[in-house]
């Protein structure tokens, strides 16, 4: 038997030998292209462990559940490779190996080491605060060359956002023992790589200086030290695209577009050279315009009081804008709560004209089921919910949620993007509003300095927390000591008291004022008031105060006017008052359009040691000159104010009571040199009177320097009239107009606002005093 199998087995290996060498090549070929898929699977020996060599740090087990090879399994080359790139993912080993040693796998592995401490060296202009939140590598994380290239691109990022793109940056591995690196970044900050150049290309109808004052970036210059708007950012570029094509089309250039905007940077890096291109196309007029209103009960006439655009102007795209919404908050107030505006624009090429019409009609049907609210980590959700001028329930309107935002970025507890997003209900005709919020900080710790005219030098300091506790509450105590007045005071306000459209404060205040100068006498007052105040709507607002105070007449010249001298001594006024405002005006820190007028009444005498009435009527009206002259800073303000006052109950007049002319409310003539003044002795001492009016005219314009220096200039025309005291002769009292006339400039520099004013007296009395030069610096830090 045993020899059969050996003649067997012997006769199978000469076969090959014996065959022609094309019938031994083609049975070899097919068995080799059906084992190839064969060799793929787990064909291999048993494996029976896996065994890890040179780990420290990171737990065997831990490298194992990596393995796509198992105990159990057939070994398998492809499977192995896949478990070695699987390792090297991970970031933790430098190196890997995986071999076999029998039917065991063994797996050898070198493992990245721990970052230390990251330091960064040379960097002067960013801090190591701002490196480190842009850096990935951190303490105790694990370092790979790669994460150290990645954390260098980020770096080098930062500093080009901030303009430096010549800066230089090399990560630099500091091996200190037990598998632990220190991670250095050595820095070589370059300078500043700031727009040199801006140039602009197609601008026919605009000079380059004045597109210049149009966009936000800025170029190169001395006068800059505190802005970062010569700073290259690819954003801002955008940004100045829009500002661009927004201009033409507030002058008529309906077609424009900016069709590129390029940077190219200098060959040494030191700079920018941007250049926008426009195609400005034809400008055009307004011809006709017309409102078609489907509103049931609104027809157009009756929405024809709030066009901005009118047959004649040029097209002007922001005016369409806002003639849009005026007609539907006209239209809300005339009892339609569902309305939608679609201008639609009729171009007549030929004749340069642009006709309008707004379709009004009823919009979609909508209420809101929910108002939600989100990111208000301190303050109270009822805090912002009073803002709201919708509430849940309501019709849903487009312009309510507008203001809602406004009101809620108005109160200065967030920070400027507050958004108010609408997501549909859980009914068809239901939506639900979410407003988000970012919380900033409310208090304020102020210190500031200054001088004035008035006041002389002065120095200030305050602590106020505008959103105690989260309740919007505002609170504030403030400080001022000056060479002529130093005053004291203490605020406690609450808007929304309860809940309601009830606002309601309490002040506590100490003053006291030397008059010498004007008056011949000092003046020391302190008592407290309670103030409350309600909208009627969202332009009329009226305020009530009740004031309590202790005034104390002291310290008066020898040889003033009798008329003075009998005012010595403390005397107690219990006073109750009201302001009534109404106020359309645009901004109220700088208005430019909108006027605003107010009514105050105070009556004196419900106890203390006065008794009098005294009212007084004050407005002011900003008409723009921009679409005449291109800029807005070209502004008319008209303003003008009147007051009188009359004791009764036979109670004695006090002089801290009655008005003062001249300074600040009419310039030209010194604080208290217009109106009634006693010549018979030395010290000619202003008394002050019982009528008062003022008027003021003054426009408002740019000087030919950049807009961004903060320069304004003014000129103006005050005129004005004090008269009406009981006085014996020698004392002067004239009714007739006084008139100053001047010029100005208004710097908001970045140490505070600073004022100058270079006024001539033109109309005058004789024993009038006057002020050529006034100057007021003030600032908070």
């Amino acid at each position: 038997m045993h020899a059969t199998r050996a003649i067997l087995l012997a006769a199978t290996c000469l076969i090959p030998v014996l065959l022609p060498p094309s019938a031994e090549a083609q049975p070899q070929r097919a068995p080799a292209r059906r084992a190839a898929p064969a060799a793929a699977r787990p064909t291999g020996e048993v494996i029976r462990a896996i065994e890890v060599r040179g780990n420290q740090r990171i737990e065997a087990d831990t490298i194992r559940s990596y393995m796509l090879l198992q105990p159990g399994d057939r070994y398998d080359t492809d499977r192995q490779d896949r478990s070695l790139r699987t390792l090297f993912a991970t970031g933790l080993f430098r190196d890997v190996q995986i071999g076999r040693d029998g039917d065991r796998v063994v797996v050898t592995v070198v493992e990245n080491p721990i970052v230390n401490q990251v330091v960064f060296e040379g960097n002067r202009k960013i801090s190591d605060d701002n490196l480190r939140e842009a850096s990935l590598l951190k303490p105790r994380s694990v370092y790979t060359d790669a994460a150290a290239q990645n954390d260098r691109t980020r770096l080098l990022e930062l500093y080009a956002r901030r303009g430096r793109f010549a800066t230089r940056i090399e990560p630099k591995v500091i091996d200190r023992g037990n598998d632990r690196v220190d991670v250095v970044y050595e820095i070589t900050e370059g300078d500043t790589a700031l727009i040199s150049r801006i140039n602009f290309v197609g601008n026919d109808s605009f000079s380059d200086s004045r597109l210049k004052e149009v966009v936000s970036s800025r170029e190169e210059a001395w006068y800059r030290p505190f802005s970062s708007s010569d700073t290259y950012e690819p954003e801002r570029l955008n940004f100045d695209r829009e500002l661009i094509r927004r201009y033409y089309q507030r002058q008529g250039f309906a077609d424009a577009e900016v069709t590129s905007s390029t940077a190219e940077l200098a060959p040494d890096r030191s700079g920018f050279f941007v250049t926008y291109t426009i195609k400005e196309g034809p400008r055009f007029r307004v011809g006709k315009v017309d409102i078609n209103s489907s509103l049931r009960n609104v027809t157009g006439d009756q929405l024809r009081d709030v066009l901005e655009v009118h047959s004649g102007d040029w097209y002007d795209g922001d005016a369409i804008e806002r003639t849009v919404q005026a007609i539907e908050d006209s239209a809300n107030l005339q009892g339609a709560p569902f309305v939608a505006v679609e201008p639609r624009i009729n171009r007549d090429v030929a004749g340069k004209t642009i006709d309008l019409t707004f379709d009004v009609a009823e919009g979609p049907r909508s209420y809101v089921e929910r108002i939600e609210i989100t990111g208000n980590t301190r303050t109270q959700d009822r805090v912002i919910r009073r803002e709201m001028r919708l509430a849940e329930g309501d019709a849903f309107n487009a312009a309510a949620v507008q203001r809602s935002r406004q009101r809620i970025r108005d109160l200065g507890y967030f920070n400027p993007d507050v958004t108010i997003n609408s997501t549909p209900g859980s009914q068809p005709d239901q939506v639900v509003l979410t407003t988000n919020v970012t919380e900033r900080a409310t208090g304020e710790l102020s210190l500031g300095g200054g001088y004035s005219t008035d006041a002389g030098a002065l120095a200030d300091i305050g602590l106020r927390e505008r959103n105690l506790v989260g309740t919007g509450i505002d609170a504030r105590i403030n400080t001022t000591i000056a060479q002529r007045r130093s005053q004291v005071d203490l605020s406690v306000t609450d808007p929304s008291f309860l809940d309601r459209n009830l606002s309601v404060g309490l002040d506590l205040f100490y003053v006291q004022r030397d008059l010498r100068e004007y008056s011949g006498y000092e003046e020391r007052r302190a008592g407290g008031a309670l103030r409350a105040g309600y909208e009627f709507n969202e332009r009329l607002r009226q305020s009530w105060a009740y004031t309590l105070s202790r005034r104390n007449v002291f310290n008066i010249d020898e040889g003033v006017s009798r008329y003075i001298a009998e005012q010595k001594g403390v005397t107690w006024l219990s006073q109750i008052g009201q302001t009534l405002t109404y106020d359309t005006r645009d901004s109220r820190l700088d208005p430019r359009s909108g006027y605003v007028v107010r009514l105050g009444t105070d009556l004196a005498g419900l106890g203390g040691d006065v008794a009098y009435v005294r009212a007084r009527v004050d407005g002011n009206y900003f008409i723009p000159f921009e679409r005449w002259l291109g800029d807005p800073d070209y502004v008319l303000s008209l303003s003008a104010s009147g007051g009188i006052m009359r004791s009764f109950n036979d109670k004695p007049e006090r002089i801290v009571d009655r008005f003062f002319l001249g300074g600040e409310n009419l310039r030209g003539f010194a604080i208290a040199g217009a109106g009634p003044r006693d010549l018979s002795t030395p010290t000619r001492d202003s008394l002050g009177g019982r009528v008062i009016w003022t008027q003021s005219t003054e426009m408002r314009f740019p000087l030919p320097l950049p807009s961004e220096i903060g320069l304004l200039g003014r000129a103006f025309v005050d005129v004005g009239s004090l008269s009406d005291v009981d006085a014996d002769t020698g004392v002067r009292d004239s009714a007739s107009p006084r008139v100053g006339v001047g010029v100005g400039i208004s710097w908001r520099s970045p140490f505070g606002l600073i004022n100058i004013d270079l006024a001539q007296a033109v109309v005058k009395k004789s024993y009038d005093e006057t002020q050529v030069f006034r100057f007021g610096f003030g600032t908070r830090f």
